[in-house]
């Protein structure tokens, strides 16, 4: 066991395993057919590119709406009316497989070998991909658990989602480092006694990293 005392990680999906939508633009283009640069907006990962975010940043477009005016975009491109998970679905379930960051996988493999828990606490994962999807990724079947408030109707960072998390993991709080690009899910997570980590999305290597450290590998 690491000497950190972690005995589990608890980590969330979208962002921090998978990748965010704006950084498959490139491939989603590429598999269309569309000239490069035809989705040019790059949201949180590049905001000067992507003034409808800088929107969202400012207070004055919900992430609703910023998600609903790019699925219409998309569509119309596309020539078929989408919503923004199934243009979800679309980005990541490529022919190669589920996107996944190989640092992610790197670092689950890690953590199976020096003996730790894992779990997935994510919001909306089966919802925007489908049991389907997740049941085809070998690494996101291969976790231990796996909570998603689309199917237990408690969304982060409601303090009974970590609870959820830990019992079914069968690990006391104190020993879970719990991972996620939203800073008040994070928050959440160290209020129910978890050990919590930031995930900044512009720097994936670099918070895999800072996970590492608190996990002891």
């Amino acid at each position: 066991m690491p000497a950190t005392g972690a005995k589990g990680v608890l980590l969330d999906v979208g962002g921090v395993l998978l990748p965010t939508p704006w950084e498959l633009l490139e491939d989603f283009e590429a598999r269309q057919g569309w000239p490069p640069g035809t989705l040019a907006w790059r949201g949180p990962v590049d905001p000067a590119t992507d003034p409808l975010w800088r929107s969202v940043e400012a207070g004055e477009l919900t992430s609703r709406g910023y998600f609903d005016r790019r699925a219409a975009e998309l569509s119309r491109l596309l020539g078929r009316t989408l919503s923004w998970p199934e243009v979800t679905r679309a980005m990541f379930d490529t022919p190669a497989g589920l996107a996944v960051r190989p640092e992610g996988r790197a670092l689950v493999g890690q953590a199976r070998a020096a003996g730790l828990r894992t779990g997935l606490l994510t919001s909306k994962l089966v919802a925007f991909l489908s049991r389907e999807v997740v049941a085809r990724s070998d690494l996101l079947s291969s976790f231990d658990v796996l909570l998603d408030e689309s199917e237990t109707g408690l969304a982060k960072p409601d303090p009974r989602a970590y609870d959820q998390a830990a019992a079914a993991m069968g690990l006391d709080p104190a020993g879970i480092v719990f991972v996620d690009d939203d800073p008040a899910n994070v928050a959440g997570a160290t209020a129910a006694g978890m050990a919590g980590v930031h995930f900044d999305v512009t720097d994936p290597a670099g918070s895999f990293g800072q996970v590492r450290r608190r996990l002891g590998l």
